[in-house]
């Protein structure tokens, strides 16, 4: 990693899950002179936001708007951590700028390990039509708020690379304001945060810092930020090689925060090199999981073909989180490529099915 910035993992919270309860106790009893109830959930949990400093440049940002994408909500916590063994890292930061972070935006979600809200609506396409608790709370404090930057702090799938062959572990975006993706006044001032966070990490984690795509998204929640005139960055937090636990990630992720922020005390508004932001190559949708090559199946005629596996996170009755294997595509996939693969060509396919079924667990065994 980066020699001249140290990493230290908040050992309270080992795993990708987190309780928000467990979350709520710890924060209210390290930090809370700083943390405050800025609102409820859909369900009556509270959700809390932290504020960090007093100067001049005023930054929002939020984790857990989607309740399985907790690689932000970790990152902040080892921030803090960091912050604690290292007081002058902070105190050099908040000289500079105001952070207004709120935790698990989606606390309900957060708790069930779900994507959406406990109303089954997704936070972050709820921005124009409002139903949702947690985008209420979210407006009330971001519209109002006087705020020079934004973070929009998500996970993506381990489908996705820079090249086609290395993950994208860090995909950033400055979104876009309408469907014509003009690079805008406000998208100058994301993109040049980004080319700040890309210049300090590219050579720390080569190959593996891509751009989302600035496709514009009518109702969600980065584009309409845009849209009312605060630049908005969006983190997208994925795979490393071998870790589906994303403990790589995280570690990345947390110094990809330290360094936005440390761009946005810096640039105080200005897009100087934003031009860099175009050197970072754009997601590729490249891989699965895990592909089965040259499958010969138990029919009454000759087939073969490949079986790609997804891994899907599901959270057990202890609440613990495991990954169960999924078929998500059968046929010829000789034109993508799986983290793992596996040659099957002379081997059996041994299943109590004749051949495997789409969005079922792969239960079957190949000898």
């Amino acid at each position: 990693m980066n020699v001249q910035f140290p990493y230290f993992k908040n050992v309270n919270f080992p795993d990708r899950y987190i309780s928000p309860e467990k979350l709520f106790i710890y924060l209210q009893s390290n930090y809370g002179d700083c943390i405050k109830e800025v609102g409820k959930s859909s369900l009556g949990k509270p959700i809390y936001m932290m504020t960090l400093g007093k100067g001049p440049t005023k930054i929002a940002a939020w984790s857990q708007m989607h309740g399985n994408e907790s690689t932000a909500t970790l990152a902040m916590l080892d921030l803090l951590e960091i912050f604690r063994a290292h007081p002058e890292l902070k105190a050099r930061l908040v000289e500079t700028i105001q952070l207004d972070f709120i935790f698990m935006l989606n606390p309900d979600g957060s708790e069930q390990w779900t994507r959406r809200n406990a109303y089954d609506i997704d936070i972050n396409r709820d921005f124009l039509r409002n139903s949702s608790a947690e985008m209420k709370v979210l407006k009330s404090i971001v519209l109002p708020g006087n705020y020079d930057y934004l973070l929009n702090l998500h996970d993506q799938r381990t489908i996705f690379t820079t090249d086609g062959i290395h993950p994208a572990t860090l995909s950033f975006l400055a979104p876009s304001e309408s469907p014509e993706r003009t690079v805008t006044e406000n998208r100058k001032k994301s993109m040049a945060v980004i080319a700040g966070i890309y210049l300090q990490l590219k050579q720390s984690l080569p190959n593996r810092i891509a751009r989302y795509s600035d496709e514009f998204y009518p109702t969600s929640t980065g584009d309409n930020f845009m849209k009312a005139g605060i630049p908005a960055i969006l983190f997208e937090g994925g795979f490393y090689e071998n870790d589906l636990n994303r403990e790589k990630t995280r570690e990345y992720y947390t110094h990809a925060l330290y360094f936005a922020l440390k761009a946005m005390a810096v640039l105080k508004g200005d897009s100087y090199g934003y031009e860099t932001y175009m050197d970072i190559p754009q997601n590729q949708e490249s891989h699965f999981d895990l592909i089965y090559r040259n499958v010969k199946l138990n029919t009454d005629f000759e087939c073969v073909l490949d079986i790609a596996v997804q891994y899907r996170e599901v959270l057990d009755e202890e609440k613990n989180l495991t990954y169960q294997p999924y078929v998500v595509e059968i046929g010829d996939l000789n034109h993508k490529k799986g983290w793992t693969e596996m040659d099957c060509t002379g081997r059996k396919f041994v299943s109590v099915k004749k051949f495997p079924k789409l969005d079922a667990l792969a239960d079957f065994r190949i000898e």
